[in-house]
């Protein structure tokens, strides 16, 4: 009898914690996070992996004894089993949710340390592309510095190269992300904070807003597309000489609290960008300022920590 009173409800209980599994395994390519393509992302993916391992092995546990005491020490007629509550000072209980614990947080933290702190230095790479990344209200504006030319909510990246961004805004905070490709980081007003991103292949990957920033925040999106480094030469090149420049008039227009489409600019106005970093850059030597002149841009050393 006990057994038919509860066949129905536990069949229905393991047919809802069967389909959370399924929604939750983020196999379809909805779930950009889940399918990185660059070595950050690949990185910060088994980071969450882990994680998840870590996490998934206590709710077993806790589940397992949640269940064991319901069952075991139920109040039924006939039930021997002994009632105990007072467990208190009980030496190898409390050496077990002590020890336990410790030693997931230590598998976790000690991988997460040594990630962060890779990730934290930008491969050497020769002369790395570097763009300027400044949110607005509510669209991203993105000027290459080397190559002089801007576009506003989409950015060229070359595929297989490490590529640094240099992130501020000129709006509320907000945070640029490219789940694919790494995690996020925060743009704010006379802020420069650094990113380093890089894609495995080409291809068109997305990314957006990740934080509330007013009533249109959710339009904050751009695409990132990664081609040949060969090619992206040949666009920024093209893109300079045929192009319209930016002007003054252009970039007060983007400063105002609406949404735009995709723009390409040839050049942009001077001033529009941060010229000295407040925090600092990555490159693989170390952290250094940039110092931009007439010729090109220029690393200067200097010790920060972050």
């Amino acid at each position: 009898m006990f057994r038919q009173r509860f066949r129905k409800p536990y069949s229905k209980l393991l047919l809802v914690a069967a389909a959370a599994g399924l929604l939750s395994t983020g196999c379809g390519q909805q779930y950009v996070m889940l399918h990185p393509a660059g070595p950050v992302g690949r990185q910060e993916m088994h980071l969450m992996i882990l994680a998840s391992i870590a996490m998934a092995i206590v709710i077993l546990i806790v589940f397992v004894l949640f269940f064991y005491a319901l069952i075991r020490f139920r109040d039924k007629p006939g039930n021997t089993a002994p009632y105990r509550p007072d467990w208190h000072g009980h030496r190898g209980l409390e050496i077990l949710w002590w020890v336990l614990p410790a030693v997931l947080l230590t598998v976790i933290a000690i991988p997460t340390v040594k990630v962060t702190y890779a990730l934290d230095r930008i491969p050497k790479a020769k002369d790395p592309v570097v763009i300027d990344v400044t949110s607005l209200t509510w669209k991203w504006l993105f000027q290459y510095p080397g190559q002089h030319v801007a576009t506003v909510n989409y950015v060229v990246i070359p595929s297989g190269e490490p590529v640094l961004f240099e992130l501020t805004a000129n709006s509320p905070m907000n945070t640029f992300w490219v789940p694919q490709l790494g995690g996020m980081e925060y743009t704010m007003p006379n802020r420069v904070l650094p990113l380093w991103l890089e894609a495995n292949k080409p291809g068109t990957y997305w990314g957006h807003s990740g934080q509330f920033s007013g009533t249109q925040f959710e339009k904050m999106f751009f695409n990132v597309k990664a081609v040949p480094p060969a090619q992206f030469k040949a666009w920024a090149q093209k893109t300079a000489s045929t192009a319209q420049p930016m002007t003054n008039a252009d970039f007060k227009q983007l400063l105002k609290f609406n949404t735009v489409g995709v723009e390409t600019y040839g050049n942009y106005p001077k001033d529009t960008f941060p010229s000295v970093a407040s925090g600092f850059t990555l490159t693989g030597g170390g952290m250094y300022s940039i110092q931009r002149h007439k010729n090109g841009i220029e690393y200067v050393p200097m010790v920060m920590s972050r």
